[in-house]
């Protein structure tokens, strides 16, 4: 097994990476710069902000990177289209430098204010400081029901201690950051992956708040394909649960024939109830075809995995060093050649 060996910072690189994934969020991305910037100036220390485009349209990128002569900490990273969330995330974490590395949201539910307690923790030894939400204000009660009632089911199901009421926000140790990045699945549901890697954790709770501006992107039904990618991803319970199902179906079924086939033999009663067959059989129909969807959502990913396509693609990076585009180096094995260190 190969051991988890931190990498050696020269002088020039930050001690803080913040790693700020973003989708059509130029309405917020002038407060979120600005709150950044005063938090950081408060710890005294060297830091980058890595903020990934997810292939946005609303100019939030070019924004920035008209952003990066005035403040060099600044980087952009540009994904070549919409990847979805968990590939920005992972784009960010490719490139950030920093011995520690910090996840928020660009929209600023995420308040950048806690980030000094984080660093402490991890000055204190910890490798992971989780952030735990304590309130969800802005948000309806269907979906808070919805995501308190998830959480505590994926953990139920799930062998990797995946804590509740926890989103993206957190710090990880540079030990933390490489850990991660050396998995290579391409159906990737990151807080199962940040849980699975376990190292010593400290969870810290605040009050979430509400977005600055801008609408979320994220629609309910976009959650239930997270939540259905999170427990599939994490857990073959559901595989489990279709086989016990399927089989005291089959156990009921059976038991019922013989009674009916006991009752004609015995009583000599004619066989009736055409309307509770009929409903039988439609019941049964959807359980199967309800199992066969469980089953395929697994073939599916791994259909995926076998494809071996790159999890993301960079068109470009951009920061003050150079202000020019040139090709982020490939994560891993994605194009068939070795990785080398984004920056």
């Amino acid at each position: 097994m190969t051991a988890l060996i931190p990498r050696v910072r020269t002088m020039a690189e930050p001690v803080i990476s913040l790693v700020v994934p973003f989708y059509n969020e130029r309405e917020v991305l002038p407060e979120c710069v600005a709150r950044l910037a005063r938090v950081m100036a408060g710890t005294g220390l060297p830091f980058e902000a890595v903020f990934v485009d997810d292939g946005g349209t609303d100019g939030g990128a070019e924004w920035l990177m008209a952003r990066c002569t005035e403040r060099p900490w600044i980087r952009v990273v540009r994904l070549s289209r919409n990847f979805g969330k968990e590939a920005a995330l992972t784009a960010g974490l490719d490139h950030a430098r920093g011995e520690a590395v910090v996840v928020l949201d660009a929209d600023l539910q995420d308040p950048p204010e806690c980030i000094p307690a984080m660093i402490q923790r991890w000055r204190a030894g910890a490798d992971v400081v989780l952030m735990q939400r304590r309130s969800r204000p802005g948000e309806t009660r269907l979906k808070r029901i919805s995501a308190h009632l998830f959480y505590r089911l994926l953990r139920g199901l799930s062998r990797s201690d995946i804590p509740a009421d926890t989103g993206d926000f957190r710090l990880m140790s540079r030990r933390a950051v490489e850990a991660i990045r050396r998995l290579d699945e391409r159906n990737r549901y990151m807080k199962g992956l940040f849980a699975w890697v376990g190292l010593p954790t400290v969870v810290l709770r605040y009050d979430r708040e509400a977005r600055v501006a801008g609408d979320s992107k994220w629609g309910y039904w976009r959650l239930v394909g997270l939540a259905l990618e999170g427990i599939t991803s994490f857990s073959v319970a559901p595989l489990r649960w279709a086989a016990v199902i399927g089989a005291l179906a089959a156990m009921l079924g059976g038991g019922y024939g013989l009674w009916i086939i006991a009752k004609a033999l015995m009583f000599g009663v004619a066989v009736r109830g055409y309307p509770s067959l009929t409903a039988l059989i439609t019941f049964l129909g959807g359980l199967q075809l309800l199992t066969i969807g469980i089953v395929g959502e697994y073939v599916g990913k791994v259909y995926l995995e076998t494809k071996q396509r790159p999890i993301y693609l960079v068109r470009d990076v951009v920061d003050r060093a150079s202000l020019r585009r040139e090709p982020a180096p490939p994560r891993r094995r994605s194009l068939g050649v070795p990785h080398a260190d984004a920056g």
